[in-house]
């Protein structure tokens, strides 16, 4: 039988790091009202995603958890001084030169790692995508780990993860539980959503 730490998220930070991360995000005005979800292995998504300040709280409310996640970047970044500490936080090289792609090596990440939440941004500008691109849901079904919504809602201003999605392989319809997941949460500019959560939203 596996305990309760067996299934828990990886962890990285100490209890200095986590209060560090709460005062932060007290000082901006938000709060985190989910815990993170006990998995062992993850694809993060957040959204919507309008402003930079989204990633400056999300960073905030991932230290107060105390939340190991990771990001894939080309290795080009990695030389020299400046490889060590983007290991440090939390980057892993992709070789965009080798046959397989980013779905192919994120992938083979998550097979050679016991847990790992990896954070990829499916909408990948701030600026009202026309599409959102999908190699976040071809990475956890491939990998066999579910999907975790993070949510920045600037109206409440509360970082959640309301929901935990395993893929069916319907992707255009678990793309529309995505969607009408995260038209539920103000972001900071709406005139910036992408084109799926403005369209959801106009039709109320």
């Amino acid at each position: 039988m596996s305990s309760p730490q067996d299934s828990d998220y990886p962890r990285r930070g100490n209890a200095f790091s986590r209060a560090l991360g709460r005062c932060f995000l007290r000082l901006l005005g938000w709060r985190l009202v989910d815990p993170f979800p006990q998995v062992p292995k993850s694809v993060v998504i957040g959204g919507p995603h309008t402003s930079n300040w989204d990633g400056i709280v999300t960073l905030a409310a991932m230290m107060q958890m105390g939340l190991d996640a990771h990001v894939m970047m080309k290795d080009s970044a990695f030389k020299g001084p400046l490889g060590g500490m983007l290991r440090w936080m939390g980057a892993l090289p992709i070789d965009r030169s080798k046959a397989g792609g980013v779905v192919e090596q994120t992938v083979g990440q998550f097979n050679s790692h016991d847990r790992l939440v990896m954070v990829v941004a499916p909408e990948g500008t701030r600026g009202g995508a026309a599409q959102w691109k999908t190699g976040f849901y071809r990475i956890a079904e491939q990998a066999g780990v579910p999907i975790v919504l993070a949510t920045a809602d600037y109206a409440k201003k509360e970082i959640a993860f309301p929901m935990v999605l395993e893929t069916t392989g319907d992707l255009e319809g678990d793309l529309e539980q995505i969607f009408q997941c995260y038209a539920q949460v103000e972001p900071r500019h709406p005139e910036k959503l992408s084109a799926p959560l403005k369209a959801i939203r106009e039709r109320r």
